[in-house]
């Protein structure tokens, strides 16, 4: 059912929006620096950790599931919404942030996948009476 997560989801959202607001005041910018992003990220923690703890149920889990997937178009286009020029009008500042953001988020990325490789299955493939051989 979908209103199954909508308090999670509400509170993450909220939370995030008050951090948001909280860093721009921090940087003395007058707008919400990544609030939304903020609130997806502890949407994310949040479901995994009651996952783990199992305090979630099926209805809540399948709501969680549907919520997030209408977050990523919502966050597209709140972030429509922002005009880009004027943020570079603002000075220095959006470049230093919008780099720092890139930069902090391939540093992450190794994390999130806890930094292990892959093992490479190699297979060996005989071309029956051509006698070609593949090797990936």
């Amino acid at each position: 059912m979908i209103i199954f997560g909508v308090a999670i989801l509400s509170i993450c959202f909220l939370s995030g929006v008050f951090f948001g607001d909280l860093l721009g005041h921090i940087l003395g910018i007058d707008a919400n620096v990544g609030g939304v992003g903020f609130a997806m990220l502890m949407l994310i923690l949040l479901v995994e950790y009651l996952k783990k703890k199992d305090k979630l149920n099926k209805q809540t889990q399948e709501g969680l599931s549907f919520w997030s997937g209408m977050y990523i178009p919502i966050v597209i286009a709140m972030s429509a919404q922002q005009n880009v020029v004027a943020a570079l009008d603002g000075g220095f500042l959006a470049i230093i942030a919008g780099v720092a953001v890139v930069v902090i988020s391939w540093a992450v990325v190794p994390l999130l996948s806890k930094g292990g490789k892959a093992d490479i299955l190699e297979i060996d493939v005989n071309g029956g009476e051509q006698g070609v051989r593949n090797i990936r």
